[in-house]
């Protein structure tokens, strides 16, 4: 007999509802129902095909612990485990397949030990994005309350980590303001940093539905040519670190022309006259400036229209990575606020802010407190952990010793991999809870093999803040990641006396009870089609900031940050010439493939697509790259050989390319430049040099 199973896809942070069809504990097919709240009855090809992962022979379902761990930790260890590690069964060269219960008791042990020898400093947590809020919350309380240290991370340090501190900052809150289904409710739409099509493609659906049925002018802004263009009203190709330079410059049109909203101005924000003041007096902020940037003299003009358009009609904001993996990353989306705030653009029907998260649960993850700063609903905790970059730190200093990570590949998708390399092997010890062997994985002592997204319960959050409670599409007799935190624990305080994964969320929408209160699961499991957003009391709240900010006062608060003349603009200001070999280097998604391609690459469908990582340059260059396979190289390292493809979206002196396979090792030419508040990587620019194969 077939079932249809209703759950949500286990991919990006749109979040889209999915329906399996399931015979004999083997999904056959998913689709999206055609009343589908997000996914209004269509998924891209991730959620459509990408779920060969789940059955793959290469899933990790046992529990593994290293040899060479064994050998060097056997004459320390307790004597029932000595007595138990000698009975041990090999799995393959490098590994022991370990029963479950050892295997709790050997981390157990091993951590308490590191923690007494070394202190509670000692130790770090990094993941949760990727798992469920169940997981999320759990791990974090480990870190903070198992082993009472405040270094706890996950993935949002390396993508929208800024838009969380930029939004916060200014408006208080560091989530998405309205619906998707907004997009059809507003006049203007601009799509900034994002390649939405690629990377949010049943967002990008709507976006692109509403400027083909014109009831919104679409604006696209990104440094090369992208398919969301072609719909586009007006389409900027700007300059590499561009991005604070061209919102200051919409903020100077518009106080220049006197388009603001007084009245949204005096009623809601503060700050406004010094804000204005340095605008109309900051020499970058004059759209006039780029007459002096050679190959964007055009965006002097195109500028004013965009500024003109967003603060006369009623619009919306979305912005991706490429807004956010910037030095002054946190500082743009504090310009873009800034924008929402001059206009009135916020707080409505079709007027908001919309950064678009990458992972299925990130939203999530931040919201159950796995961040080194906030502890769960973004309270300050006891103590302030270390971010990942000062992770890294501390473990090549000898001060971090362990680690246990959860659902992340920091030794894949992290910048500066060869000193994450030397980070990660300084260590005493690396517990990984994982699907399948990975790069950090790989150098993992002890690995649990849990259940996926599509084989558990669990509450996830996504990028409009829509919690979705998914049932299993399939049963599998490995551990949730819950599970196993809780048996760790279990064995070094006793603390954790959870019984079922509802037991865990009960507990985890309290500590979240601003945001997640009224979400008992019940209530999520009524709503399971349409989600409901937070903050959740009785009823959910779909637009966020109606009345008030989200701040203290409730007042928003304008944030001046100048721009800061440097690398491709400098170089074209100054007419300083380009090396031969010299670019400029952006990084993103195809569509087929998910960030570290864990999953999508047991997928025979999806990976048959794009197997490998691919350099797109300008045609333009062609006879000056003179070749169809490069290496690219910094002061950090250098890629592998890489296919090189000569098109036309891409500008002359600029490159791109995805870093989804870690062979091509994309990911060992950036290095520790990162935002100057939030320490996220800078991977959307990088100059880099071509060596020809």
């Amino acid at each position: 007999m077939i079932s249809d199973i209703n759950s949500v896809c286990t991919y990006c942070g749109v979040g889209c509802d999915i329906t399996a069809q399931v015979q004999e504990n083997k999904i056959l097919k998913i689709y999206a129902q055609n009343d589908g709240y997000v996914s209004q009855g269509k998924l891209c090809i991730k959620g459509k095909s990408g779920f060969g992962f789940v059955a793959s022979p290469d899933r990790i379902r046992n529990c593994r612990v290293k040899k060479s761990f064994i050998e060097v930790n056997l004459e320390n260890m307790p004597r029932e485990l000595k007595a138990r590690a000698k009975t041990l069964k090999e799995f393959d060269e490098t590994y022991f397949e370990t029963p479950y219960e050892f295997t709790t008791s050997l981390a157990a042990w091993k951590l308490l030990e590191i923690k007494e020898k070394y202190g509670r400093h000692s130790f770090c947590g990094m993941g949760g994005a990727r798992t469920s809020c169940e997981s999320s919350y759990m791990f974090q309380k480990f870190v903070r309350e198992a082993m009472h240290s405040p270094h706890v991370d996950n993935c949002a340090r390396v993508c929208h980590s800024p838009s969380l501190k930029g939004m916060k900052t200014t408006i208080g809150e560091g989530a998405a303001t309205n619906p998707f289904d907004d997009i059809f409710q507003t006049e203007n739409i601009i799509v900034m940093g994002s390649n939405t099509t690629e990377a949010h493609p049943i967002v990008a659906n709507r976006i692109i539905k509403a400027a083909r049925e014109k009831t919104a002018d679409l604006t696209v802004m990104d440094v090369r040519h992208i398919q969301l263009g072609k719909f586009a009203k007006n389409e900027l190709i700007i300059p590499y670190e561009a991005n604070l330079l061209v919102l200051n410059m919409m903020s100077y049109v518009i106080l220049d022309e006197k388009l603001y909203n007084n009245e949204f101005i005096d009623a809601r924000c503060k700050g406004f006259e010094a804000y204005k003041e340095s605008i109309l007096n900051d020499e970058y902020a004059n759209p006039e400036f780029m007459k002096n940037v050679k190959g964007y003299e055009l965006l002097a003009e195109q500028i004013p229209e965009v500024a003109r358009a967003y603060a006369t009609k009623k619009s919306m904001f979305f912005w991706g990575l490429g807004i956010t993996e910037h030095l002054d990353g946190s500082y743009a989306v504090m310009a873009i606020t800034n924008l929402a705030m001059l206009t009135g653009n916020i707080g409505k029907t079709g007027a908001g802010l919309m950064p678009l998260r990458g992972q299925n649960n990130v939203q999530g993850a931040c919201d159950t407190g796995c961040l080194p700063y906030f502890a769960p609903d973004y309270q300050t905790p006891k103590e302030i952990g270390l971010m990942t970059p000062q992770l890294m730190d501390e473990m090549i200093a000898g001060n971090i010793k362990a680690m246990y990570v959860m659902g992340e590949d920091i030794a894949h998708i992290h910048p500066n991999q060869n000193k994450v390399h030397k980070a990660l092997g300084n260590l005493e010890l690396i517990i990984s809870n994982e699907l399948f062997m990975n790069e950090v994985t790989k150098m993992a002592d002890i690995v649990f093999g849990v259940k996926s997204a599509y084989e558990k319960v669990g509450v996830y959050v996504n990028a409009m803040r829509r919690l979705h409670l998914s049932q299993p599409l399939v049963e599998a007799n490995m551990p949730d990641d819950w599970e196993v935190l809780r048996d760790i624990e279990n064995k070094i305080t006793g603390d954790f006396n959870y019984t079922d994964v509802e037991s865990v969320w009960n507990e985890a929408k309290e500590a979240v009870g601003s945001r997640f209160s009224g979400a008992t699961y019940h209530k999520l499991s009524k709503n399971r089609n349409r989600g409901m957003q937070w903050p959740i009391t009785k009823e959910d709240t779909p637009i966020l900031h109606v009345e008030e900010f989200r701040t203290e006062d409730g007042k928003g608060t304008f944030q001046y940050n100048q721009y800061k003349l440097r690398e491709q603009i400098k170089k074209l200001v100054t007419n300083e010439s380009f090396h031969k070999n010299e670019f400029y280097l952006t990084t993103g998604r195809t569509i087929v493939h998910y960030n570290n391609a864990a999953q999508t690459i047991q997928s025979e469908s999806l990976n048959s697509k794009y197997d490998t990582d691919v350099i797109l340059a300008s045609i333009e260059d062609k006879e000056r790259i003179g070749s169809d396979k490069v290496i690219l190289k910094t002061q950090y390292g250098e890629t592998a050989i890489m296919p090189v493809k000569y098109v036309k979206t891409i500008k002359p002196n600029t490159l791109f390319t995805t870093f989804h396979h870690a062979k091509s090792k994309v990911n060992f030419i950036f290095g520790d430049e990162a935002d100057e508040l939030i320490m996220t990587a800078c991977f959307k620019s990088i100059r880099v040099e071509i060596e020809p194969v």
